[in-house]
């Protein structure tokens, strides 16, 4: 077994925004490490925990968390579309031995990921399809969230399964850090936006996709300018955040109440919910080190944005 954690932000943005040049340049940067550590490290199987943004989940069933036994991206911002290279064997028996560790895992054999699921795989590999991956879906835009605990509990569930695999596992937290993108929410939802929610709007036509789309773009770039009424970013609850993940000792988290998170750091705040697993998981291998961190607040992005390398110490 050799095990690695590679936990980053995404934004359907990346590709919809002018960074500037020092802002740019700095990020791609941060993607270009990665990019050097996956490459060099060249892992067997990767487990990735992501949220969703109501593309392939809703409230007509939400569950916490969801293991893909095969899963397709839908292509959203402009991302890669099509199916990912999922082994179902081993993603069943993953699966098998969370539920064995008394977590209550959904799983699907037809899951749909979006641009949370994919992005870190484009960035890294240039292709979706590019390595085996597991992709496991982990709630953190929908009300009623599952207490921060469960999911580092969760983390710990897949982390005892994949230490035991004879394979180079990496795995991949895609999400967070501090943001509040215009997301419709149930409890003040019109009837359309609820029934968005619901799932009843499936498939979206391409141009409720593109208004749809058009309004992140365009807050972005009014939240750029300081006209936007969204929250702002939190760096100071982010940086507390990445501090208490390179202690290595999580369970300070535990007691993180949900409409806390969601008071300071904004609605999609719980994005960091798929870190929380990543390093849970990667703890059970003993202590870590985190060997890269980079961190900058990007209103461009609307997104605390960090990446972080880390391995077995």
């Amino acid at each position: 077994m050799t095990l690695a954690l590679l936990a980053m932000s995404h934004s359907p943005l990346l590709q919809h925004t002018d960074l500037g040049p020092e802002v740019g340049p700095e990020l791609e940067n941060a993607f270009h490490r990665a990019r050097d550590f996956v490459h060099d490290y060249d892992p067997d199987l990767i487990v990735s925990f992501a949220p969703d943004h109501y593309n392939g989940f809703f409230y007509r069933l939400m569950p916490p968390f969801c293991l893909g036994y095969a899963a397709t991206a839908i292509g959203d911002y402009a991302s890669q579309a099509g199916p990912l290279d999922v082994p179902e064997d081993q993603a069943r028996a993953l699966a098998e031995a969370v539920l064995a560790k008394d977590i209550d895992l959904a799983v699907s054999l037809s899951m749909e990921v979006d641009h949370g699921a994919v992005q870190p795989m484009e960035i890294l590999y240039g292709d979706i399809g590019a390595k085996p991956v597991i992709p496991v879906f982990i709630n953190s835009v929908a009300p009623p969230f599952t207490p921060v605990r469960r999911v580092r509990l969760l983390g710990e569930a897949v982390g005892h399964h994949v230490t035991k695999l004879d394979a180079k596992v990496l795995l991949i937290a895609s999400g967070g850090l501090s943001h509040d993108p215009p997301v419709p929410h149930l409890a003040s939802a019109a009837p359309g936006q609820r029934q968005m929610l619901l799932g009843e709007m499936r498939p979206l036509s391409p141009n409720d996709r593109e208004e749809r789309q058009r309004r992140v773009i365009d807050t972005a770039r009014d939240f750029a300018a300081g006209t936007a009424t969204i929250q702002d970013l939190a760096p100071e609850w982010d940086r507390k955040l990445l501090k208490v993940f390179a202690s290595g000792d999580l369970t300070p988290l535990d007691g993180w109440a949900p409409q806390d998170m969601t008071r300071i750091a904004g609605n999609s705040s719980h994005e960091v919910r798929t870190w929380i697993a990543g390093y849970a998981a990667l703890g059970v291998a003993g202590g870590y080190t985190v060997r890269y961190s980079y961190y900058r607040p990007i209103r461009e992005l609307i997104a605390g944005f960090a990446v972080t390398i880390a391995t077995p110490a």
